[in-house]
This record gives structure tokens, sequence and C-alpha cells, in this order.
């Protein structure tokens, strides 16, 4: 049901807030996600603005922060759907002036994205970093990832599989960047964002948390920047 306007002091009226009738069919979690997500101001902002959803203001806050977007990029998108970070760096780096590349990768499919290339595939395929420099053209200039592992409800078995799969996209993020490069992910705080800071920062020149408003304030989750990679070891012939 829907909340009728109350008047307000002058009278007038408050916003209106979404309460949602009991369902049967869905869980309580689900109940609350669903009411969650119809209250959310950003949900409603994402879609007047037209952005595939309010992830997308998390990567906006961070480049205000950090300037990671910059025309003509090479740009990876790690775990893309359903686009809406691959929609900000688009806009950033100045894709359809024909400016810069982005890959979006995911195993999902996601709608089509302007002069994004996107790839259905696992990142974690031994032929997924040849395969992506090729469509890129060469060698990344920035890793994002929004990507987060599915949840147990186990706070500290979801963390250690949330922190596993940065390492993941971490690895990944070496094979493919350019020195110089930069890399994006979200990590969940719980005792190992240090670890990752100091395993970073061997590959990196300068690494830092960012915490963006747009995310929930009720969420362990930060994001991690990384800037200036050092460059993959020589090979030895």
């Amino acid at each position: 049901m829907i909340d009728k306007p109350q008047p307000g002091k002058g009278g007038e009226a408050r916003p209106l807030k979404v309460r949602l009738k009991k369902a049967r069919s869905l869980s309580s979690s689900s109940q609350k996600w669903l009411q969650r997500q119809l209250n959310d101001p950003y949900v409603a902002r994402a879609k007047r603005e037209g952005w595939r959803s309010r992830a997308a203001f998390k990567l906006i806050e961070i480049d205000e922060k950090v300037k990671i977007l910059k025309p003509g990029l090479r740009v990876v998108d790690l775990g893309a759907a359903p686009g809406g970070w691959s929609q900000v760096a688009a806009k950033r780096i100045k894709l359809e002036e024909g400016r810069g590349r982005i890959v979006a990768i995911d195993l999902l499919e996601i709608d089509p994205i302007a002069g994004v290339d996107f790839a259905q595939m696992d990142f974690l395929k031994d032929d997924a970093p040849d395969r992506l420099k090729e469509m890129l053209g060469g060698d990344a200039d920035l890793v994002m990832s929004d990507m987060a592992a599915n949840t147990t409800g186990h706070r500290a078995t979801d963390h250690l599989r949330i922190v596993g799969l940065v390492e993941l996209a971490i690895d990944f993020a070496r094979q493919v960047l350019a020195p110089g490069g930069a890399f994006v992910a979200k990590v969940f705080q719980g005792g190992t964002e240090n670890s990752l800071l100091a395993e970073l920062k061997r590959d990196f020149i300068a690494v830092r948390h960012v915490k963006p408003q747009a995310s929930r304030a009720d969420s362990a989750e930060l994001y991690v920047v990384a800037t200036g990679f050092r460059g993959r070891p020589a090979r030895a012939e």
C-alpha cells in the first residue's frame, strides 16, 4: 500500500513512503529488500536519469574523488550486468565521440550500450586476458569491478567469499593492465581490508578506500581504488 501525503508545517505535503502489504509468496528478507528498493531515493533517481542501476552513482562519486575516468581510456568492466558502471564510464571517457574503448564482461547477458563491447564469458578462463586485450586493442588503462559473491547469510563465510572474488579480480587486473593503470573494486569491512591493501601496494603506487554516499548506510561495503600500476614483471628469456 502507499501512504497518503501527510501535511507538514505550513500545510506542505511530506514525501510519500511506499509500504508493502505482506505477501505470503515472499520471504521476510525479500519483502524487506523490496520495500527498501521502493523507498530508495537513488533507485528513483537512477530511473529518472536513465541509469540502469543505483550503483551508477557509486562510480560517479568514486570518480569525483579519485579521478580515475578520463577521456580516451581503455576500460574493463568485470561483472558488468546490468550495465550501470559501463554507462558512467562511457560518458566520462567520451566513448560517443569515438574516444577510448570499453569491454564489459559478465556471465549474464546485458542489453546493448552504445559503443560498449560486451563479452559473455567467465573472466577466470585461461584465455580471458588475451581475448580481452584483443577486444580492447591493447592493455587496459582501468579495470573496475562491482562484483559481489553470492551470500550464504553467514557473515564470516560471506566475507571470505567476497575477499576471494576481489583477489581473483586483482590477479586478472595484473594480467591486463598497462603500466600506470588503475583498479577499483567493491570490498566489505570485515577485518581483511588491510591485507588487501598491502597486496595492492606491491603492485600500485597509491591505494585507498572510498565509501560513496550512495552506498546504503547499513551496508559494510567499501571500494578499494588502486592507481599507478607498476607493471608486470619482465619474463625471463
